[in-house]
């Protein structure tokens, strides 16, 4: 019987390989390796470093499978597990000299398709409470470019028509400095409506319909992005915003942009913290995510808002056993909002019930406030989790398609701290929210996850819901 392996048992890493990219410059694939030529490692922490290696590759999305892997030079075995040394009591030996192997297999970079879209909050508000109406639809194109050139890069432009007229362009590149820290992004988005949520009533939103505009949307921002090491994020921020509604909007509720204004204009400036250590930013199974932004509504002293936002969130995801073959995973998480000072205009006040700050088992509610606390907690059983190569689809990038599914129990509570709930007629701000319930989460092609859910709120409402979904 072999002996556990000696903690000294180290490798040095000769070299680093890449096989599989096309477009992507290699600078970018060895920013997110923490393993360098030269570095000598324990064997028993090597696992381990080439798996999260891979894990921050993958979470690039620029590719669709990864695999790094280790090797040594004499013979060319791969290194999965350490070795067991057979004589305790030998001395220390050289370290062993391996190759490191990245091989990879690029998603396809531009991606230019239709927009058949709802203009609801989700798909369950538009199937319940909007009586599955067509008129409802958004429809367009999207152009979704990414790895422009090489460099990790991402231009997208939206047009749709229908409900509402958008038009939306945005660039962001991650660095562009030697030492690949420094990036920037800029966006500017005009949208147009001529059906609008002008107010929300019974934790329902209503809207008003008409065949002139009711609001117009504008906006321009630049920031500036720093990454410190491999999981720190920094963004720092400036936009424009300049909106307008109708005086038929303003008349219904004058709290719309205040004081029964029709224009809003103001300078924002905002600053964004994340620290992102999670295995799949699309579906997490283990590690943890930490984000704070700072929004600074009104810089300019005419600016016709005045708002501070501090929005944060906290979450852990991990496996219950560290067994190769565990199915089991656990998550929980918080998120929380602050706005002052506490009166603020209908349009600038958002509490749970949007995107995915939701209690679950309350997707047809949006609960607006001032003030938010959300708790969200996650047991998963992973089904099955494969790969399939589609040897009839002839295009490289679309043949391999991965496929997998989690059953999940969740329990969720939140609150929502709203000075708006007795004019809004809100029946649920200001009360402690619980939901719980079952899903089963699939997650497939570009880390698409879609969820199947049925619920109970504290409210003793079941409900059966379709979204496609993300954690925080």
């Amino acid at each position: 019987m072999g002996q556990p392996p000696r903690p000294d048992s180290t490798v040095l890493v000769r070299n680093i390989i890449l096989t599989g990219h096309v477009r992507t410059r290699e600078r970018i694939i060895f920013r997110e390796l923490e393993i360098k030529p030269g570095d000598t490692i324990r064997v028993a922490d090597l696992p381990g470093k080439l798996a999260w290696d891979s894990r921050k590759l993958n979470n690039t999305n620029l590719f669709i499978t990864v695999s790094v892997t280790a090797s040594r030079i004499a013979d060319s075995t791969s290194i999965s597990q350490p070795e067991p040394v057979r004589d305790k009591n030998t001395r220390p030996t050289e370290p062993t000299p391996v190759d490191v192997f990245v091989t990879m297999k690029e998603r396809w970079y531009a991606l230019a398709y239709p927009v058949f879209d709802l203009a609801d909050r989700n798909f369950n508000e538009w199937w319940y409470d909007r009586g599955r109406s067509l008129r409802r639809v958004i429809y367009g194109g999207r152009l979704d470019y990414r790895n422009v050139t090489g460099n990790n890069d991402r231009l997208g432009v939206i047009t749709e028509f229908g409900f509402l007229r958008r038009f939306f362009v945005t660039y962001q590149r991650p660095y562009i400095d030697r030492a690949q820290r420094l990036g920037f992004r800029v966006d500017a988005l005009y949208q147009t409506n001529k059906e609008l949520a002008y107010r929300s009533r019974l934790d329902k939103l209503v809207f008003l319909r008409s065949e002139e505009l009711l609001r117009r949307r504008l906006y321009v921002g630049a920031s500036l992005t720093h990454r410190n090491g491999f999981y720190q994020f920094h963004g720092l921020g400036l936009r424009y915003v300049d909106n307008q509604i109708a005086d038929t909007v303003a008349r219904l509720n004058p709290a719309y942009y205040g004081e029964g204004r029709t224009r809003q204009r103001y300078l924002q400036l905002n600053y964004g913290y994340r620290f992102d250590r999670r295995d799949n930013v699309a579906y997490p199974l283990r590690g943890s995510l930490i984000t704070g932004d700072l929004f600074w509504n009104g810089l300019l002293p005419r600016d016709d808002l005045r708002q501070v936002e501090v929005v944060a969130s906290a979450a852990r995801f991990w496996a219950l056993s560290p067994k190769p073959d565990n199915r089991w995973y656990a998550s929980s998480g918080v998120r929380g909002q602050v706005i002052f000072p506490r009166p603020q205009p209908y349009n600038d006040l958002r509490g749970l019930g949007y995107l995915q700050e939701v209690v679950r088992g309350y997707e047809l509610y949006i609960i607006d406030g001032q003030h938010f606390g959300l708790w969200k907690n996650s047991l998963r059983y992973n089904l099955f989790n494969t790969v399939k190569h589609l040897r009839w689809v002839k295009v490289k990038q679309f043949s391999t398609f991965p496929i997998a599914a989690y059953l999940t129990g969740f329990i969720d509570a939140g609150y929502v701290s709203s000075t708006i709930a007795q004019p809004f007629e809100s029946r649920l701000a200001n009360r402690p929210l619980l939901g719980t319930g079952l899903s089963l989460d699939v997650v497939t092609f570009y880390n698409v996850v879609g969820r199947f859910s049925a619920t109970v709120n504290g409210q003793g409402q079941r409900g059966f819901y379709f979204n496609i979904a993300q954690e925080f």
